[in-house]
């Protein structure tokens, strides 16, 4: 365990991470996501783990992605540079594991959220999964993700669905369209991840690793040049003040709801 925010513990070989914040749908801060990259840097480094699960505490979320009460005051443009720079630098230690990973979906998987649990090798969930990519809906470009992780797994069509109208798909269509593995019962969404995650960590670990490298190796250049194309997005649209108006107008309404 790192801190009250990231929950790890052992399993057989299994090491199961748990983002431990479900007061806030699992929602991560830089600090939160950095400790996170960590920690998972750390686990795919160490002999003793063969496969990685991740989860999200509570029944509500996997992750809601990125925390909009720290997102709400990125105002400078470098601000939103850097921001892309250090996901990318996330996903890059997702993508650099060369061990089995699962993700085991206990409700939303959204933004960041949602792109962290496509970037695991399977994904295991129950029939209350929502997933989506609500980005463009509050005035931030929906770029990296769409171009650098899930375009290439359900096609430009599929993506410029999800990302223009910003809907979430729920566990069926989601499994229909090969975002999601296998849909299970809630109460067997982890033992089933981990008992996965325990197959894959015992298969040969040579060819194991070889065929993520390639696969890393063979998607590396789209990736890369998401990220490129999504700083200069980042920059003009924080430069230009839309998301931030965005923001506090989810924020007015979340406030009128809550008071209502």
């Amino acid at each position: 365990m790192t801190d009250a925010e990231l929950l790890l513990r052992h399993e057989d070989g299994v090491a199961i991470v748990t983002l431990n914040k479900p007061q806030r749908l699992n929602a991560w801060t830089v600090a939160m996501r950095d400790s996170l990259g960590q920690m998972l840097a750390q686990l795919g480094s160490d002999d003793s783990v063969k496969a990685i699960v991740m989860t999200g505490a509570g029944e509500r979320a996997f992750c809601s992605g990125q925390d909009f009460n720290e997102s709400q005051g990125f105002e400078l443009t470098y601000d939103a540079s850097e921001w892309v720079r250090q996901v990318k630098d996330f996903y890059e230690i997702i993508r650099g594991i060369e061990k089995p990973t699962v993700a085991a979906l206990n409700g939303l998987a959204a933004g960041s959220g949602f792109q962290v649990a496509l970037l695991m090798d399977y994904r295991i969930g129950h029939a209350g999964v929502a997933m989506g990519q609500p980005e463009l809906n509050n005035g931030i470009p929906s770029v990296a993700g769409p171009w650098g992780i899930f375009a290439e797994r359900i096609g430009i069509a599929r993506s410029m669905d999800l990302i223009l109208t910003g809907r979430l798909i729920d566990a069926e269509e989601a499994k229909h369209i090969g975002l999601l593995n296998e849909i299970v019962p809630p109460a067997e969404v982890l033992p089933r991840s981990i008992a996965l995650a325990r197959e894959l960590g015992g298969k040969p670990p040579v060819a194991l690793r070889l065929t993520k490298r390639a696969y890393r190796q063979a998607t590396q250049p789209a990736f890369d040049r998401a990220f490129e194309i999504a700083e200069d997005a980042q920059r003009e649209a924080f430069a230009s003040g839309e998301p931030q108006r965005c923001m506090e107008e989810f924020f007015r309404i979340r406030a009128a709801r809550k008071s209502a």
